[in-house]
């Protein structure tokens, strides 16, 4: 199971313009081996004779879809959900993601995947994760403002002793060069970099760059704030550590090791709230200084050609509303549309990916809430 990230968005995103299915629909965190399954048998029903009537062949869209039939039967795939599944499948390409967010049942095929109801996970006030540490334990959760899912990635030690484990299997000799003994002459000191050298806050130290180092990599492409939870000393050593640029300022302090994974993310969610709302209010005030400067646009035609440029610095896109198109990029021609139709996609998606995937920040809002009044507000970089 994939864990959504900038890089798996950009994987689904830059693939090859084929037909493909995008599915969503709600779960249930409790054992319920079968009502889940029946529902996605439905939505496949429904997307292989979207898939037909798109110009596919019945055996090709029987094929397409067989990756994501497999999980009809598999029991344990069903007692381990979250809020919601999104299932992407096209020729070449099979994802599936557990997702903490509702997400209502919706069946999309087209060229590329329908991928907006991911972006309030990815997007300035969606996502973000608690790092819980002790000496005991290490625990990286994935939280919405709604729920909370706990990961384990790889390279990130699970308690203090286990990062010292490592070092001391890892140790080397290190040569230092010492006081000079003599004219033109220097002493060589050797001593080995191990768990008997070090006091306790130099072995935590240790610790956490390790766990810094794992995260670096899972969250490398990531803009979501980090909170750390632990006891206070701890959190002064791992800031020492963190080359994370999101790490918030404030943290949960307290012993974590008896605390839920919901307890946290619900103590977490009053830290990051005030940094989601003032990110967001700084935004739109930007959007209205922009506003008659050329820095700035509500035109979607605008805004697709700025984003595919990847001029966007932030994108303001309404929620639960879609605007139907093609995109010619080498004509550079945005033909609009009224309904859905073979070959159309959804514009305020695209231009939603071609901002997040450029290193912009994209806020999915209700349609009232977009500052230019319209489906779509743009700040552009230059």
């Amino acid at each position: 199971m994939a864990i959504l990230s900038r890089d798996e968005l950009r994987n689904l995103v830059d693939r090859p313009g084929e037909v493909g299915i995008s599915i969503y629909m709600p779960t249930h965190r409790t054992v319920d081996v079968k009502q889940d399954p029946i529902r996605l048998n439905n939505l496949l029903r429904e997307g292989e004779k979207r898939l037909v009537d798109n110009g596919l062949r019945a055996k090709d869209a029987r094929r397409l879809l067989e990756p994501a039939r497999k999980l009809l039967t598999d029991d344990f795939f069903w007692q381990h959900q979250s809020e919601s599944l999104a299932i992407f499948s096209s020729p070449g390409i099979f994802r599936r993601f557990r997702l903490p967010y509702n997400f209502q049942e919706l069946v999309v095929v087209a060229e590329h995947f329908h991928i907006k109801p991911l972006l309030p996970l990815l997007s300035g006030d969606g996502l973000f994760y608690v790092l819980a540490v002790s000496q005991n334990e290490t625990r990286l959760l994935q939280c919405s403002r709604y729920s909370v899912r706990a990961i384990t990635p790889e390279g990130i030690p699970e308690s203090l002793a286990e990062a010292l484990k490592y070092d001391e299997s890892q140790r080397q000799l290190q040569f230092h060069t010492g006081t000079s003994t003599g004219p033109g002459r220097r002493s060589a000191i050797f001593h080995g970099q191990g768990v008997g050298t070090d006091d306790a806050k130099d072995n935590i130290l240790r610790y956490f760059k390790q766990i810094d180092h794992g995260l670096s990599e899972l969250l490398r492409e990531e803009q979501a704030p980090l909170v750390i939870a632990g006891v206070d000393y701890l959190h002064p050593i791992y800031r020492q550590a963190n080359s994370y640029p999101h790490l918030l300022q404030d943290g949960i302090q307290g012993n974590v090791d008896e605390t839920s994974a919901e307890e946290l993310q619900q103590q977490a969610w009053s830290v990051v709230q005030p940094y989601f709302q003032r990110e967001q209010l700084e935004a739109v005030k930007r959007y209205h200084e922009a506003a008659g400067t050329g820095l700035s646009a509500s035109d979607v035609e605008q805004v697709i050609l700025a984003g595919y440029d990847g001029r966007i610095a932030t994108l303001f896109v309404a929620l639960g509303i879609q605007q139907w198109g093609k995109f010619d990029a080498e004509q550079r021609k945005v033909h609009l549309y009224k309904e859905a139709e073979p070959g159309t996609q959804d514009l305020l998606d695209l231009a939603a990916v071609y901002t997040l995937t450029r290193g912009g920040i994209v806020y999915v809002v209700e349609p009232e809430k977009v500052p230019s009044r319209t489906t779509v507000a743009a700040i552009f970089r230059y």
